[in-house]
């Protein structure tokens, strides 16, 4: 017997595969109407807000400033910083509850999947307690407003934003013959335009050089950031490297003082690179569809994104429109927060109710879980993400977390008169096999059925 015992209709794809499952809430499950979705205000974040970047840097600054008092033994500031210390953490945790709350609520779930499918690719982790509040601003500032744009706006977003040049350490990376550099003590920093090659753009193995990261590194020397601006990002001449620098055969800046404008220019054209075109739809289709997704598939996807000039919203399109994208039901594994934010959907949870829970018990329902899972609510440990292939996933003591995650819930959320077979149909519709049905209604309590519910491969997999 397969997993799934019969053939899976357009609603489930669209709920499962593009979404967080069901119940769908109002949402759309045509292609256009799913399109739709991506554009037009973004309710979501409006109804759960979170500390945006100047707020976030505000407290790290006092936290900074607190613990200088402590060296300079000032009285008062221990509390003070204990008490910073708190904040910041309840900045970090109100983040984590307001992307599952978005999800929870959301009509538009294929735009929430957009949201952390692109966080990921431009992976970020914040350094230091004093910046641990800033994390959650990086997916509402540089990604939400950009992923149904042009991907060299959300490019230029990801790349300048405050969070991503302190994770890659653009900020301690100054030209060797620049203004600042007089003294020769400082140096070269290649992590930012490393990353932006092979991770966020080209790809390994598209054929740059060495002399390309070092050259773009030199151009990208300027970039830092100021806190107390709107922006936060600033780019400071005195920190860039003179004169021009060539990228992949075309030369940038040398005309002057060095611009954010060269900066950006070369940014344009990674973006509507053939590499770039190739290996990013490949990525997005793998996300979605398979973890060796339908040659046809990712070729008509690159070839629209060549076509359009990047155009995000005509290659979600084109992945949309082909046949491949509504087969192979259950071929990808769901990561943890797809599954623990599909159960909470399950369940009936609704945003405020995730917002209610307390930080002690978020602590044990949340936060603890995701890191035992591998998918820790602080981010991937390095630039390359949190995997997407269902081998990183699938292996005994995570899905043992899965298991005990599951059956904890079920325990903890309101459920009463809830039957487990009925609970299999309506959040997983036509992907609930005869299997599981049958599984469900032999389980000793109704309590360890549900668990079983969200416990099964079947609710697992998209």
């Amino acid at each position: 017997m397969t997993l799934f015992d019969g053939p899976i209709g357009p609603d489930t794809y669209a709920a499962i595969r593009y979404g967080y499952g069901f119940p769908a809430r109002g949402a759309a499950t045509a292609p256009g109407e799913m399109i739709a979705g991506l554009h037009g205000p973004d309710r979501m974040r409006m109804a759960f807000p979170k500390a945006g970047l100047p707020e976030a840097a505000a407290m790290g600054a006092a936290y900074i400033a607190a613990r200088r008092d402590i060296k300079k033994e000032i009285p008062g500031a221990d509390a003070r910083l204990k008490a910073l210390w708190q904040q910041i953490r309840q900045a970090q945790y109100t983040g984590l509850l307001a992307d599952f709350a978005r999800i929870a609520d959301t009509r538009t779930p294929f735009r929430e999947r957009l949201v952390h499918f692109w966080g990921n690719h431009f992976a970020t982790r914040t350094k230091g307690r004093q910046s641990h509040a800033c994390g959650p601003a990086f997916l509402d500032e540089a990604i939400r407003p950009y992923l149904a744009g042009r991907f060299a706006d959300l490019l230029k977003a990801a790349v300048t934003h405050p969070v991503m040049l302190a994770f890659l350490d653009q900020t301690s990376s100054v030209g060797p013959n620049s203004k600042a550099n007089g003294d020769g003590r400082r140096g070269l920093n290649e992590n930012l335009a490393r990353e932006v090659l092979e991770l966020h753009t080209l790809g390994v193995g598209a054929g740059y050089s060495q002399r390309d990261v070092t050259e773009f590194a030199e151009l990208l020397t300027g970039l830092t950031f100021d806190l107390k601006r709107d922006t936060g990002m600033v780019f400071k001449s005195k920190l860039a490297e003179p004169g021009a620098e060539t990228v992949l055969g075309v030369r940038y800046g040398g005309k002057g003082k060095a611009k954010l404008s060269d900066v950006y220019a070369v940014l344009d054209d990674l973006s509507v690179h053939p590499a770039t075109a190739a290996h990013v739809s490949r990525k997005i289709a793998a996300h979605f569809t398979s973890d060796t997704p339908d040659p046809s598939l990712t070729s008509a996807m690159a070839a629209t994104w060549r076509d359009t000039g990047g155009d995000l919203t005509a290659v979600y399109t084109a992945m949309l429109n082909h046949p491949a994208a509504w087969a192979g039901f259950g071929a990808k594994v769901k990561l943890p927060r797809e599954m623990l934010a599909s159960a909470m959907r399950g369940l009936g949870l609704s945003g405020d109710d995730i917002m209610r829970t307390k930080a002690g018990r978020g602590r044990d329902w949340l936060m603890r879980p995701l890191v035992a899972m591998g998918h820790s609510y602080l981010g991937p440990p390095d630039p390359s993400g949190f995997p997407d292939e269902a081998t990183a996933w699938v292996q005994p003591y995570g899905l043992a977390q899965r298991i005990t995650w599951a059956m904890t819930t079920v325990q903890m959320v309101k459920t009463k008169g809830l039957a487990p077979d009925r609970f299999a149909r309506d959040t997983l519709g036509d992907a609930a096999s005869e299997r599981l049905l049958w599984a469900v209604t032999r389980a000793e309590t109704r309590e360890e059925g549900l668990g079983l519910v969200l416990a099964s491969a079947e609710f697992n997999r998209r």
